[in-house]
Formats: C-alpha cells, structure tokens, sequence
C-alpha cells in the first residue's frame, strides 16, 4: 500500500536529485533535498485539507490527481508561476523572462520580491476564505468547543465571512499605503496592488468554490432521486445525464483542488528564495516536495485516517488561517520560513493528539459498563 501510494514520489525524487548532481554537483544535490523538505513541511496542512476533498471524488479524478494535477502543480505553480509574475510585473514577454531567470538571477530574484505583495494578498485572501468558511459552519464534531461554539452560531449571518475577510485586506492594505506614505509615497502603488489581489483572490475562491459547492450538491441531488425514477431515467436518457453531472461535480472539485494548492504553494516559491535563487534547482526541490505532498493527500484518503483522527482536518483549517494571516503580514514584515512551517506542523499534530484521545476515551467507553464517557473536544 505504502509503496503503491507513494512510489512516483520515490521515482520523482530520485531523478530529481541525480539530475540536480548533474546540473551543479553535490551542492546543488544538497540545496534540492533542502527545498523538498521546505516543501513538505510547509504543505502538510495542505494534504489533510486536499484529503477531506478528494475522498468525495471517485478513483479515476484521483489519479487525475496524481498525474496532470502534478504537471499543473510542478511545472504550473513550481516554474512557470515565478517567470510569469517576473514577466506580469516586469512588463516583459515571457522569452525575455526565462532568459532572465537563467542569465541575472539576482535581478529574476529581485522582481519575483518586488512582486511578493500582489502574490500573499491573492493566496492570503484565498486561504482566509477557507479557514473563515469552515470555522462558521455548524458541525457536529467540534475540536476547540470555547471558540468553534460561538463562532458557529455568529456563521449563520450571511456573508459574515466575505465581511470579514475584507475588512482583512483593507486594514492589510491600509497599514501598508500609511507605511508608505511615512516614506514619501514612494510605494503607494503597492497598496492599491495588494488591495486589487486581495480582492481578485477573494473572487477566485468564490467562482471556483461556488462552482464546485454547487454540481456537488446537484449530484448529491441526483443520487437521492436516482433510485425513485430509475425505469423514467432510463426511458428518457436522463440516466447519462447524472454520470455527466457527476463529471461536473469532480472536474469542479479538481479545479478547485488546484487553486487551493496554487495558494499552499505562494509561501513555499517565495521562502525558496531565501535558499536559492536558481529557477531550475527550485523547480526541482519543489517539485518534489509536491509530489510527496500529493501523494500524502491520496495516503490519507485510502487508509481513512481523517475518519479515524478527526479532529484533523480542524487542525489543518486552524494552520491555513494561521498561514493566511502570515501572508497578509508578510506583504510588510519578514517571516522565517521555519515559523511557517512548525504553526502548521504544531497545530497539525495537536490536533492529532486530541484525536488521539477522543478515541482511547471511546474505547474505554465501549469496553466499560456502557455509559456513554465524556469525550474530550479539544486541548
């Protein structure tokens, strides 16, 4: 299983690293294993949100997933991304930008910088808009009860998330055009660019997650009424109709799959740069850590483990809203990517220790005289 799952990740990185020897010896072999594991632990939390929306597709969009998902999220997000704002922001045609990235890396490094505002308010406004929109959702299991409690009962206000997310971005960008008038104004271009993609990211969210939210209740639909109006479907033809809603459904949730991986990836680019500023050991560094992350993401999938641990994916919400927040700062301050990283992986795994012992609790319930034990919610 382990070996099936993860054996294009072993492949990839094995010729990930031999042609990193090639291209520039046993540093540049060094600096890719560095950028892989940059990757992972930066992206983790990735894995346990992509997780909880794979498990609704089928197997083929899974391995659509892991094959043209890993071209778009390698070769998409890990390459070409960083020469096309380099080209976007530098006003050039994508020839002169590649050659750029090949022939002054230091001035390629300095625009991808200069251009670092536009990407953390699109990916944080992105991410604020998940974490937002699962925090103010009711469910029925709940991890922190003193804060998702009350936080559920303010999310039947509608839009109190787009509210909210917006207020965000204006304070975000706010404080930076008063830091730059402190300065002589020199950036206030700057701020109206944070704004405009902050506001772009939020859109983006709302046409692909609205897009996905709504086939995947119509198929939902679909299937409840399938079994009612069988000997009619197949009559009237209107059987194949609800397999192709059910593509619909899944292409939706792929697209919106790769946007919300696109946003995971915005911290992992930049914080590259503090490694290496050479496009083809980043690609190759990323690129591997991306398919480690992809293949974690089917991993949990098939073995249930966030049906077993399940409190998860609050876990990982929690570290999404924790690495949104990070980007919008990051628009004016300097974040180690160190602490990036361990918020994520720390509040990851508190929330797998308090999954942990929610089951031992049941576990005992069910093994003592049958009453019903209080399970512990939360840390």
């Amino acid at each position: 299983m382990l070996l099936k799952t993860f054996g294009w990740s072993f492949a990839v990185t094995a010729l990930g690293l031999v042609a990193a020897v090639f291209y520039g010896g046993w540093e540049a072999f060094g600096v890719v294993a560095i950028l892989a594991v940059l990757e992972i632990s930066l992206s983790f939390d990735n894995a346990v949100v992509n997780a909880g929306i794979l498990k609704k597709m089928s197997a083929f969009w899974q391995k659509i997933f892991l094959t043209v998902g890993v071209l778009i999220a390698v070769f998409g997000m890990r390459l070409v991304f960083p020469v096309v704002i380099v080209a976007i922001t530098a006003k050039l045609n994508p020839i002169d930008a590649v050659h750029l990235a090949f022939a002054d890396k230091d001035r390629y490094q300095q625009l991808v910088t200069d251009a670092h505002p536009a990407i953390a308010a699109f990916g944080g406004m992105f991410l604020l808009m998940i974490f937002l929109d699962f925090i103010f959702e009711d469910r029925d299991i709940k991890w922190l009860q003193w804060i998702e409690r009350p936080l559920a009962k303010l999310g039947k206000v509608d839009m109190l998330s787009v509210c909210i997310a917006l207020i965000v971005l204006l304070v975000t960008s706010f404080t930076f055009a008063t830091h730059a008038h402190q300065h002589g104004g020199a950036h206030i271009d700057k701020a109206q660019t944070v704004l405009i993609s902050g506001i772009a990211g939020l859109i983006t969210y709302m046409i692909v997650g609205g897009l996905s939210g709504f086939f995947e209740e119509r198929l939902e639909e679909e299937e409840e009424r399938e079994h009612e109006e069988e000997e009619e479907a197949a009559r009237t033809g209107k059987k194949k109709s609800a397999v192709l809603l059910a593509g619909q459904a899944a292409f939706f949730m792929f697209l919106y799959l790769e946007v919300l991986d696109a946003s995971f990836s915005f911290d992992g680019v930049i914080g590259a740069f503090a490694i290496t500023n050479d496009i083809v050991m980043m690609a190759l560094g990323l690129g591997i850590g991306a398919m480690y992350v992809r293949s974690l993401t089917v991993y949990l999938v098939r073995q249930g483990t966030l049906d077993d641990y399940v409190y998860l994916e609050h876990g990982a919400h929690y570290a999404i809203g924790a690495l949104a927040i990070i980007l919008m700062v990051t628009i004016q301050y300097e974040i180690n990517e160190v602490i990036t990283g361990l918020v994520g992986v720390v509040l990851i795994a508190l929330s797998f220790w308090s999954s942990v012992r929610r089951n031992r609790a049941l576990e005992a319930a069910e093994g003592g005289s049958g009453e019903k034990a209080e399970v512990p919610s939360g840390v």
